[in-house]
């Protein structure tokens, strides 16, 4: 598996990360293990959850926290889920979820806990990410990072107070390249974290894979309408992982799945064929920004 440090955290990671809200509903414990421990038996060091996906903080504390030395633990905070009587993105609801998170995936400390997508007006006000930097003073977090898009991503790498930030980067989904987001945040030290590297599946599809992916698959129509794209692989999973890949600002990747074949799949497409063609990577950049000026990050 090839490993990476995650910007200035210093933590060593898998480039190919597994991320969990598709675990969080419709699966048990059985179904769940076999992913995760899968997973982590073919190499992947990197596991992002958050308290708002149904179960999966509950599954993985189910499932592998015998294994908690093999892996970084990331989860997400802010909304206010699960019988909470604060509202979201105050002080007191990250407090609540990051010590409920920690009860339930069975383990004293994360790695990384994220401000999951909240907005410019709540970055500025202060007292959540001052909750943060609480809890990684307590040692409950090691390092505190954002998760989100767009202007409010981008705050928070010129704020200089994160130490990670996950956002979304695909072959269809560019703007935090187009827009010096990547960029900004690689020359902050921060560890990056992709989201949605794949776009939902939807690049190469007759229709839509799913509800959430419309906006995805109309954008990879726009861009596949020119013709082929010159020196791409056959295979479209193989192509949008190959993109995302391909920017070495990007240290690790989310893929999420609730099925252990595709996530062994997933795994070997990684490890024997992700390098594509340099003039594909150059084509589909070009398209973006011929057609994507307006196209904002699908957070």
């Amino acid at each position: 598996m090839d490993m990476t440090t995650l910007g200035k955290t210093g933590l060593h990671v898998s480039r190919l990360g597994v991320g969990l809200a598709e675990i969080g509903s419709e699966v048990d414990a059985e179904q769940a293990g076999n992913v995760l421990n899968g997973a982590l038996d073919a190499g992947i060091s990197f596991l992002d959850t958050a308290s708002c996906y149904g179960d999966s903080e509950e599954l993985i504390g189910k499932t592998v926290a015998n294994r908690r030395d093999e892996y970084s633990l990331v989860t997400k905070a802010g909304h206010s889920r699960g019988g909470f009587t604060t509202p979201d993105w105050t002080a007191g609801t990250v407090a609540q979820s990051i010590d409920r998170s920690l009860r339930r995936l069975k383990t004293d400390h994360v790695e990384v806990v994220q401000l999951h997508s909240c907005g410019i007006d709540v970055l500025e006000r202060g007292d959540v990410v001052e909750a943060l930097q609480s809890a990684r003073d307590a040692g409950k977090t090691r390092f505190i990072g954002y998760s989100g898009d767009n202007e409010a991503a981008r705050w928070a790498v010129d704020s200089g107070l994160f130490d990670t930030l996950q956002t979304s980067f695909s072959l269809v989904d560019q703007h935090a390249r187009t827009k010096g987001l990547l960029a900004a945040a690689d020359s902050a030290g921060m560890g990056i974290i992709i989201k949605r590297p794949i776009a939902n599946a939807a690049w190469g599809r007759s229709s839509s894979p799913a509800t959430y992916a419309d906006r995805y698959f109309s954008r990879a129509r726009e861009m596949s309408a020119a013709g082929p794209i010159p020196g791409a692989p056959d295979d479209p999973i193989l192509l949008s992982m190959g993109f995302t890949f391909a920017h070495q600002q990007v240290d690790t990747a989310i893929l999420g799945t609730r099925n252990p074949d595709h996530m062994r799949a997933n795994i070997a497409m990684f490890e024997s064929s992700l390098s594509i063609a340099r003039e594909a990577v150059e084509e589909l950049r070009s398209r973006f920004d011929e057609l994507g000026a307006d196209w904002l990050q699908n957070g």
